[in-house]
């Protein structure tokens, strides 16, 4: 049996510390939903999604897909301090004037934009916040690049944490003491947001002199502006099932169907912490290797990686239902099939994380195919949704994200081929889609919990055997976690 090299103690310490950022970040969110849907109702989450939906797509266009271009020029300066600074900062002196210039504009048509959205103009102040609140994060997100592609894992780690303890502490104030409703998730998050920022453009300015270079920026946007249709059809594909559920359903099926997605993205994030790790080596050996040797190297060095992210989709799509059950009241115990269901989707687009177009700078086709993806997404959602509601929201994501997906896929293959250790990969998701179908049947046709819940930690034990199978994890994994905490204290 051809065996992979297990999980090295250097990949294990760089997944622990990238992780923790996830934990925090994505899990005490959920942790904290027992007391967020006491305080607010599904109609409240409903509207929370939609004001977020229009922040992203807005921010999005403000970037014009410079998050993408400034991580591949930074390893295309090699090394070089002052290259480095100048990339980074005239990255940001452009963001920050376009977010300012979108931000007015959001002022100006907010109560137009409010009723479009949600259907009522009562909620066109907190639009503008909202944006700001989801811009600034995005703009903190350079600097966070900036440690990923150095793989200082630590400050990474802790200026994620930070920024979402501060977070959560504001919200929780907000929403539970001063009862001020969907504003305080709002509120919560730019505050915190604003703090962070503010302590990171002071650590980079002391430390590394301001710095500005059209060259450099000229460059980052021609790689990035053709990315920028892609990233307007992209959010308005991610989210538009909300607007169509609202459109053609109702306030409360937003909320039902955006938490699930909440939740389920915890896959996503997941993966994302899993990504930080290997991207640098990924574009590092895309650089110093030529075909097919670049190639073989990166598929076998990813089955590990895609191991640990697929984890994140089994086990989330296997007990979706102890965690809305436990932590939200009867009213959210609809989402539960929603979580499930796009657990698959969030777990397949780990082969589109993979900087095969940008690398061989053919942005432009990401872009056809994210319109393409809008399109599909639309013509299949809205007779879903028209039909089964939020439910035909959850189906219809999941059907046209895996059409374009494959699509994707097979178009960056072309640029840059990659060569995936199949049998692994087609085990894995395998195991996926059988956790993801079980849990359903037992689910609809009644089957005692005790019964459901032994199938579940049989599949998830499942999975684990696959682990130790091809060595993606070590029989001493125990031992090595421990002794890696252990020496974090000392």
């Amino acid at each position: 049996m051809d065996r992979q090299q297990g999980i090295s103690k250097r990949n294990l310490k760089q997944i622990l510390l990238y992780i923790i950022p996830f934990f925090v970040g994505s899990l005490l969110p959920i942790i904290t939903l027992p007391v967020f849907t006491r305080f607010l109702t599904v109609e409240d989450y409903g509207v929370y999604a939609l004001l977020i939906a229009f922040a992203v797509f807005v921010s999005g266009v403000a970037n014009f897909g410079l998050t993408i271009g400034y991580e591949r020029n930074f390893f295309e300066a090699n090394g070089n301090t002052q290259k480095i600074a100048a990339l980074l900062y005239s990255t940001l002196s452009f963001v920050v004037c376009t977010t300012l210039i979108m931000g007015f504009v959001t002022y100006l048509f907010r109560e137009q934009i409010a009723s479009l959205i949600i259907g009522t103009s009562k909620y066109g102040e907190l639009l503008v916040w909202a944006f700001f609140s989801y811009s600034i994060t995005t703009i903190k997100t350079y600097f966070l690049t900036y440690f990923k592609n150095t793989e200082n894992a630590k400050s990474f780690v802790w200026y994620s944490i930070d920024e979402n303890l501060l977070n959560v502490g504001f919200s929780l104030f907000f929403v539970t003491y001063l009862k001020i409703g969907v504003s305080g998730l709002i509120f919560g998050q730019l505050i915190a947001s604003s703090i962070i920022l503010i302590v990171l453009f002071y650590k980079f300015l002391t430390r590394m002199p301001y710095a500005f270079s059209y060259d450099m920026l000229r460059e980052s946007l021609k790689l990035s502006v053709p990315l920028t249709s892609k990233i307007f059809f992209g959010v308005l594909g991610t989210h538009f099932d909300k607007y169509l559920i609202n459109l053609l359903g109702s306030l409360g099926g937003v909320g039902i169907y955006s938490l699930g997605q909440k939740i389920a993205n915890i896959v996503f994030v997941f993966m994302t912490s899993v990504q930080n790790v290997y991207a640098p080596q990924v574009y590092k050996r895309m650089f110093e290797l030529q075909q097919p040797e670049s190639g073989r190297s990166i598929g076998s060095y990813l089955s590990l990686f895609a191991y640990i992210s697929v984890a994140g989709g089994v086990f989330v799509a296997l007990f979706s239902e102890e965690i809305i059950q436990i932590l939200t009241p009867p009213s959210y115990h609809k989402s539960i099939d929603v979580i499930t269901i796009l657990s698959l989707l969030y777990a397949s687009y780990f082969f589109g994380k993979q900087p095969q177009l940008v690398y061989a700078k053919e942005t432009g086709i990401s872009s056809l195919i994210t319109m393409a993806s809008i399109v599909i997404n639309i013509l299949i959602n809205i007779p879903f949704i028209k039909i089964w509601g939020f439910m035909g929201a959850a189906y219809g994501t999941l059907l046209s994200g895996l059409i374009i997906n494959v699509i994707s896929f097979k178009v960056s293959q072309r640029y840059f081929y990659i060569h995936w250790e199949k049998d692994k990969l087609i085990r894995m998701y395998s195991l996926l889609v059988l956790a993801i179908l079980s849990t359903i049947m037992l689910r609809e046709l009644h089957f005692d919990y005790w019964i459901r819940l032994s199938a579940k930690i049989i599949l998830g034990l499942s999975y684990l055997l696959i682990g130790f199978w091809y060595n993606f994890v070590p029989t001493n994994i125990i031992e090595i976690i421990t002794n890696r905490i252990r020496l974090s204290r000392n």
